[in-house]
């Protein structure tokens, strides 16, 4: 399979994946928890649908370059597991009263920074492929 229908796959499922939590947290969490784990746990939400996008985009990208750079692959791997690290754990850290999680916190509570940072290195592995991206000839400079 390509590296750009991998990622493809991944952008559809954790974009499915934030829809779902999404109309969860809309629907089913307002009488569960209170306003704080709510704006923690729409936190979560809204970096997993930015993420999700930014895959797309280098999903287009990886598909449309004559010779995809391998670190756009790699950013897209450090936005995976920012996703599950980040937003996954902002969605335990807002849910641990009503799934009794208390006692994890010292595991769970550290979690995510780590998947923050790999937004950070995403985002920089991005940057380096678009830096170190040989330019190509085009369609009008080619005799």
């Amino acid at each position: 399979m390509t590296v750009y229908k991998k990622i493809m796959l991944a952008a559809s499922l954790f974009g499915a994946v934030a829809v779902l939590l999404g109309a969860f947290g809309a629907h089913g969490l307002r009488n569960l928890i209170d306003a704080r784990q709510l704006v923690v746990y729409q936190t979560g939400i809204s970096y997993q649908f930015y993420h999700t996008i930014a895959l797309l985009g280098l999903a287009a990208w990886a598909k449309n370059d004559i010779n995809p750079s391998v670190w756009i692959g790699r950013a897209a791997v450090c936005f995976g597991i920012g996703i599950l690290f980040f937003s996954g754990s902002l969605y335990l850290l807002a849910l641990r009263h009503v799934w009794h999680l208390d006692n994890w916190m010292f595991i769970i509570g550290p979690i995510t920074p780590v998947g923050g940072l790999f937004f950070v290195v995403g985002w920089v592995l991005l940057g380096l492929s678009i830096y170190l991206k040989k330019e190509y000839p085009s369609v009008d400079t080619i005799d």
